[in-house]
């Protein structure tokens, strides 16, 4: 097996705790494997027979599918409490690097209880200063990302991933080019088509639990939920997000800037220890329209006709010179319920709540760790925490009340 090296049941925004309790009565850790509970499989197109060789392990299997903050979090947990779980990752090999998000204190508790907190660095520079700026070049001092929501650790998403990924035992099993094309629910487990990007091969495995950590245009969301109408909700507004490769000119390297008009901005966000990165956010009434032209194009358009001044149009250019950069619509998802039978969503792939809430990584940390316990105890035990509407959540004293 290659390590790591190689290669909701619930209605509303509630926890995920039931989402595994309400699968079966049986005993712990063993309660995907026998008969479902009647009100599993509605919703979901389940058989009662396995044309398949039923799985003989007495361990639990879980497929993970992303490699991201929530997956390798979800990979995490369900090692921990006994599983044996394959992560499978599109991409060739695991993503670095990547752009400005914070982390907030529900995050940063999920993450002391996933055991890496610590290992979670903080890039926020003390000395830095924070400018409203506009085209002219006229400058005030301004409200820094620190400033409003001290407490957080800025960081980049890469960061988060670095961590989460050493505390993952090389036990669990990665995949690289590999992706779901097909989902096969039955009482007893879920038969997974999978096929590898490099060979062009495809194989069937069996797996107790699937878990759709695979972002805001989910795979296995597509493949669980449809023929449902889809739950991403369009903003009508693009971001365009990359990384300085030098200080702005006239400013220092860890000072921060924002422009702000109507229906457009620009952010720059400033690290201690590395150059900042910068986000374009701007309305359009037509999304598709936007992806028609090159992002470049697109922004000059929508930042246009006045002349930019110096400032936004040296970030314009710097942009267009850019190796990589994120060029993408601000969107939501919108589910009313987070799993169908075996297959459980987490993170932006069940409730995305957009670049602007700046909550992506701390919802994906904690979601994950508000259904671990349904991973350590009985589902009798679950089902009276989800029934008295109080679940243990983030931090051992905080408490989530249960939608009616």
């Amino acid at each position: 097996m290659p390590s790591k090296q190689a290669g909701a049941s619930r209605r509303g925004n509630t926890p995920l705790l039931d989402v595994l309790a309400r699968l079966d009565d049986s005993t712990s850790l063993g309660f995907l494997n026998g008969p479902t509970h009647p009100h599993q499989t509605e919703n979901t197109t389940m058989s009662e027979r396995n044309p398949m060789d039923r799985n003989t392990t007495s361990r639990q299997r879980a497929l993970v599918v992303g490699l991201g903050i929530s997956g390798i979090a979800s990979a995490l947990r369900l090692h921990r409490a006994g599983w044996d779980v394959v992560v499978l990752e599109k991409a060739p090999e695991r993503r670095r690097g990547g752009y400005f998000i914070a982390l907030f204190g529900t995050g940063l508790a999920a993450a002391e209880r996933l055991g890496f907190a610590d290992a979670v660095p903080n890039r926020v520079a003390p000395e830095s200063v924070s400018y409203d700026v506009d085209r002219t070049g006229r400058r005030r001092r301004g409200l820094s990302y620190a400033d409003v929501f001290g407490g957080s650790r800025l960081v980049v998403r890469g960061d988060i991933e670095d961590a989460a990924f050493t505390a993952l035992p090389d036990e669990v099993e990665i995949r690289y080019s590999t992706v779901p094309i097909a989902l096969d629910q039955y009482l007893d487990g879920v038969d997974v088509e999978i096929r590898d990007l490099t060979t062009q091969t495809t194989t069937v495995e069996r797996f107790n639990l699937v878990v759709g950590a695979d972002g805001l245009r989910s795979t296995v969301r597509r493949l669980a939920f449809e023929p449902e109408q889809s739950p991403i909700r369009r903003l009508n507004y693009m971001i365009a997000v990359y990384s300085l490769p030098e200080p702005i000119p006239g400013y220092r390297p860890k000072d921060g800037l924002t422009m702000a008009e109507a229906g457009r901005s620009v952010w720059v966000f400033p690290f201690a220890d590395r150059l900042p990165t910068v986000m374009f956010s701007y309305r359009t009434d037509d999304v598709d329209a936007e992806f028609t032209r090159p992002a470049i194009d697109s922004l000059r358009a929508a930042y246009g006709p006045e002349p930019t001044g110096s400032t936004l149009g040296w970030l314009l250019d710097q942009f267009e010179k850019a190796p990589d950069h994120l060029f993408d619509s601000a969107e939501q998802v919108h589910l009313d319920h987070w799993h169908r039978g075996r297959v459980v969503l987490v993170g932006d792939a069940a409730w995305c709540l957009t670049v602007y809430s700046a909550m992506g990584a701390s919802t994906g940390l904690a979601g994950r760790t508000c259904s671990a316990p349904c991973w350590n105890a009985t589902p009798t035990t679950c089902h009276e925490r989800c029934r008295t509407g109080r679940t243990t959540c983030a931090r051992s004293s905080t408490t989530t009340a249960a939608a009616p």
